[in-house]
């Protein structure tokens, strides 16, 4: 996974039809998705549950492009190997999981995956800034992390132009994770994002039998981020 500032639409499956989730990732990647988002909850660090290594080993065979496995899980550590072994090309961990985030994203560069740090709406970036060289992407929270289809908080504009500012010319990824849609993706587009999450935004009015809507929901949310950026 090499890395360009380009923008990067990232489908999140639980927005998925979970029968069929082989065919759903087959068809939003046909239709022009650049990652699959993998939102594995635990319903203890954040209020659902979904998805564990077996799963996540059992869609790898169907996705051609990034698998990027959100962990929204605590603690993590001890499931790090299980996901990087299921076939994860991003594992991304939660600064708010757990006391030591730095040995967490050691332990997951060194299970051979690309590191990433996800923040809460309510978690500043002063934390942010020693572990720089230590990650590969930063994923900002936009709705408090547990549940699709919530509310945008804007807010976290600000908190990216200022991660952005931080990173300076790192070879690093910001990821944004709730609430994407055409009106909210041009404002992390322009504040300094290049990765985009939406889930009900990409899945609605689509299925497996009709999957041109995903890749119109895609172009939709792409075109609109590269225009403002462009701007």
């Amino acid at each position: 996974m090499s890395l360009d500032r380009s923008i990067k639409i990232a489908p999140s499956i639980l927005s998925a039809d979970f029968a069929n989730f082989g065919q759903e990732i087959e068809a939003i990647e046909a239709e022009g998705c650049d990652w699959v988002h993998v939102d594995v909850m635990d319903g203890h660090f954040v209020p659902n549950l979904t998805f564990g290594p077996p799963l996540v080993k059992a869609i790898r065979k169907h996705i051609k492009t990034v698998m990027d496995v959100h962990l929204m899980i605590a603690p993590v550590d001890p499931y790090i190997d299980a996901f990087a072994d299921a076939g994860a090309d991003v594992l991304t961990a939660h600064l708010e999981a757990g006391p030591h985030i730095h040995r967490t994203l050691q332990a997951i560069r060194g299970a051979g995956c690309k590191a990433g740090l996800a923040l809460n709406p309510g978690t500043g970036v002063g934390d942010v800034a020693h572990l720089l060289d230590m990650v590969d992407l930063i994923c900002v929270m936009t709705v408090n992390p547990g549940f699709g289809g919530q509310k945008f908080i804007h807010s976290q504009v600000d908190k990216v132009k200022t991660l952005r500012e931080m990173i300076g010319d790192r070879p690093i990824h910001i990821e944004i994770d709730g609430g994407i849609t055409t009106e909210t993706a041009p404002l992390m587009a322009a504040a300094g994002a290049d990765v985009l999450v939406a889930g009900s935004a990409v899945f609605t009015g689509g299925s497996v039998s009709n999957p041109a809507p995903y890749g119109q929901n895609i172009r939709a949310i792409r075109d609109v981020a590269e225009a403002a950026r462009a701007r």
